[in-house]
């Protein structure tokens, strides 16, 4: 496949599919619901793509990939809505959204958090169309020359560069990270067969899935937290036209973050595992870490919240260029627009270039007009959605409640996983009480099975000797990255560092 005046009339053609009713309504569906569902938490664009796709089968395999695309651009536009308002993920890649969304939103801005939300997936998700376009071929080489031993490294080297999200006590964050770590192991390991820390419960034989500790962590323990404490009319001023909108500054302060988020989603969503979720905590990581304020990080700044959610966007897009180029997908949404290609008898892979290159080139178009119908979709409901943290939290509260229950009870119809949201966010009432950061769990709970299953087929590869991995170009380069990160941050602990009698002296002068 080459971009060349034959690519250039198929992408035309591709366009002028869209130009009927039929067409532009699937897509308009496809965003809405998307949008609609993907608020919702707990049911991201895996579900919503799964309950779509009964409904593609009706009108032919054209309409079926046109609505597919829009549920999924719809969906990870929808996933950061309850992240800003009510500090509740709607999907695992928005958890890093609660962190300085909610923030905003808490000071009145949370209009401006969710226009710059929406101009920032768009730039990211058209940004990621035309690389899809142009550098499918490259790109999907690139991918398959990460094995166990690359993946490992580059895991090793993104929790060094996570390390820096949390702030407070570094060894209550390195508790967390090996709650989640162990949370992550429990069930039946992959590689083995070995049941692992299930006590005796069958339920626990399937492992403990990463949505309902998030949505119990996140949103049950904020309605806990409201419950317990005296309700106190809010003093928010009545919002204006003019306020549910980003001013000068914040639009100034997005345009870098958007432009990193792009690059890091873009990037990562290339690489096998949950792209989407890595691609956020990076990209926070990146934002805090070159930041000139990196201690107002978590109190309401706008490149926390724009740039995750454009590396998000970003990563959905670039995640189909192994899917389209290999049919392997690399993803659990990427799985299910996999499944649905096929149910239309479109089989991924080299022959969707050459034998049907019209489907790609559909594909790519479907993705284009859904990302603009979604910022048209988007912008104007600012004010509405940004009114829902103005409701009482009395009303409020059940409501979300009720949500969060229908939401993880609907990913696997199991009452194990609400009863495990529920003993989550009772945790994570104590949580909050001692001052133990939430984030470095979540990473440790997504990152801990992909760091766990790299290390042990890197073992297995080289029969043991660790020191192997070191003859892999790219392996090498992560771990001398993660080399130069470590010594970084010695260095310049030791260059701030002072003795306790400096201390004592500095206080007594």
């Amino acid at each position: 496949m080459r971009w060349d005046g034959m690519g250039l009339e198929l992408l035309l053609n591709g366009f002028a599919t869209f130009f009927s009713i039929k067409y532009i309504s699937a897509c308009f569906i496809g965003a809405l619901v998307g949008t609609t569902v993907g608020i919702l938490p707990g049911v991201g664009p895996t579900a919503t793509m799964t309950l779509m796709l009964p409904f593609t089968l009706a009108y032919g395999p054209t309409f079926g990939l046109i609505m597919l695309s829009g549920v999924l651009c719809g969906a990870m536009y929808g996933g950061s809505t309850t992240s800003i308002l009510v500090n509740i993920p709607g999907e695992t890649a928005s958890v890093v959204t609660c962190i300085d969304g909610y923030q905003m939103a808490k000071k009145g801005r949370a209009g401006a958090a969710l226009t710059l939300v929406a101009i920032g997936s768009f730039v990211a998700g058209t940004f990621g169309i035309i690389g899809l376009q142009i550098f499918v071929p490259l790109v999907a080489n690139a991918a398959l020359a990460f094995g166990p031993p690359e993946y490992f490294s580059l895991m090793l080297f993104c929790f060094i560069i996570l390390s820096g999200i949390s702030t407070g006590s570094p060894r209550k964050a390195s508790i967390m990270f090996a709650l989640g770590f162990w949370l992550s192991s429990i069930g039946i390991c992959p590689l083995d067969g070995v049941s692992r820390f299930t006590f005796g419960f069958h339920s626990l034989m399937l492992g403990i899935e990463f949505l309902p500790i998030a949505v119990g962590i996140f949103g049950i323990a904020e309605v806990l937290d409201i419950a317990l404490k005296r309700y106190v009319p809010p003093t928010m001023e009545k919002l204006r036209l003019k306020d549910l909108y980003p001013n000068r500054e914040e639009v100034r302060r997005s345009l870098f973050p958007m432009g990193r988020g792009t690059i890091i989603g873009f990037l990562i969503g290339l690489l096998p595992g949950p792209s989407g979720p890595i691609s956020t905590f990076i990209s926070y990581a990146v934002e805090k870490r070159i930041s000139k304020t990196p201690e107002r990080f978590g109190t309401g700044m706008v490149e926390g919240v724009v740039a995750p959610e454009s590396a998000n966007n970003g990563a959905a897009v670039s995640a189909m260029i192994p899917l389209l180029t290999l049919g392997v997908p690399f993803s659990a949404p990427m799985a299910v627009l996999l499944a649905g290609l096929l149910m239309h008898n479109i089989q991924p892979g080299p022959l969707l270039f050459t034998k049907t290159p019209e489907m790609f080139w559909t594909f790519i178009a479907a993705l284009y007009i859904g990302n603009i119908v979604l910022l048209v979709l988007n912008l104007p409901l600012v004010g509405l959605l940004a009114r829902i943290v103005t409701i009482r939290p009395m009303i409020l509260m059940p409501f979300i409640s009720l949500i969060c229950l229908f939401g993880v009870y609907s990913v696997r119809n199991s009452f194990f996983d609400v009863w495990i949201m529920i003993l989550a966010g009772i945790s994570g009432v104590f949580f909050r009480k001692f001052n133990y950061p939430i984030p470095p769990l979540a990473i440790g709970l997504v990152l801990g099975p992909i760091t766990e299953n790299s290390l042990r087929k890197t073992l297995m590869t080289f029969k043991g000797n660790l020191l192997y991995i070191f003859d892999k170009p790219i392996a090498l380069v992560f771990f001398s990255l993660a080399l130069a990160l470590i010594i970084y941050k010695v260095v310049g602990y030791l260059l701030h560092w002072q003795s306790p009698a400096k201390k004592i002296t500095e206080a007594d002068s």
